[in-house]
């Protein structure tokens, strides 16, 4: 019996390149978007193992029924890919209340609630695995998109937990970090503020720009992300991260040493804080 794979937002990008992939294998599948006729064309001539379902990941219902398929279908889901969501460009300041929201239900909210509906099944058969895709922006904040960071740090923090507690049930966890990539991320799918404060011209708005003009060039190919993905899952040890493409290794690298750099030149203060009973023999 081949595995059953369940993804979110397949319509474009990685997730379209990824379902793609995954029934090129002949595997089981549910490829699902928020408008299905967007996906039927990867579905056409492979009924008997691919089905097509409609979920907004923010809609409940639509998850409930997605599993459901899922379930009535083929039994079961082995491995589920969280892909669905998008990005915002805002400063801080500029962020927009219902923006924000919305984007904290799409990345965050939706992510989990899909988890908590294929979570039971995965832990009562003792296997299972659950990929999060989160981003590069999710080990660093850049100018312009913290928001979307502040949604990728939150996944990457559940995903760490999550991997852990689920350890003992043969269920694995995944988190994929892309760097940039061909897909419409930066150009359809993105949002940006309505407000642009002048005075972040010299940092996020230097970063928008660079970003627009990036559209449609990045380094990164959505198919051989996909092969990387599929890689990872069907791997004897499969990591808790995986980054995609060398910019997002460059720059995950480069915060490892920020960081580091951080923590020994503020060690004498960090370990002052302690009570002085416990400094002794340091």
């Amino acid at each position: 019996m081949s595995p059953v794979w369940f993804i979110t937002g397949c319509s474009t990008g990685l997730g379209r390149a990824l379902a793609q992939a995954v029934i090129d294998r002949g595997w089981r599948i549910v490829v699902t978007a928020r408008q299905p006729s967007q996906i039927q064309d990867l579905i056409d001539g492979h009924e008997e193992n691919a089905v097509a379902a409609k979920l907004d990941v923010t809609i409940s219902e639509d998850i409930v029924a997605a599993v459901k398929i899922a379930e009535e279908r083929f039994g079961r889901v082995d491995v589920l890919v969280n892909n669905a969501g998008y990005g915002y460009r805002s400063t801080i300041e500029e962020g927009e209340d219902d923006e924000i929201r919305r984007q904290f239900e799409t990345n965050v909210f939706g992510l989990i609630e899909t988890i908590r509906a294929v979570l039971p099944g995965m832990r009562t058969r003792h296997s299972g695995h659950v990929v999060n895709v989160s981003s590069i922006g999710g080990l660093i904040g850049f100018p312009g998109t913290g928001y979307y960071s502040a949604t990728k740090f939150a996944v990457e923090g559940l995903s760490e937990a999550l991997a852990v507690e689920c350890k003992p049930f043969g269920v694995n966890v995944t988190i994929v970090e892309p760097g940039p990539f061909r897909t419409d991320f930066s150009d359809r799918s993105i949002v940006e503020s309505a407000a642009v404060i002048g005075d972040y011209a010299p940092t996020a708005g230097r970063q928008r720009e660079q970003l627009r003009q990036g559209a449609g060039k990045q380094p990164g190919d959505p198919a051989r992300a996909a092969e990387a993905i599929i890689a990872a899952v069907t791997a004897a040890d499969p990591p808790l991260r995986l980054l995609l493409g060398a910019r997002a290794l460059r720059t995950a690298y480069g915060k490892l040493d920020t960081v580091r750099a951080n923590f020994d030149t503020w060690t004498a203060t960090t370990l002052g804080a302690d009570f002085p009973e416990f400094q002794q023999g340091r």
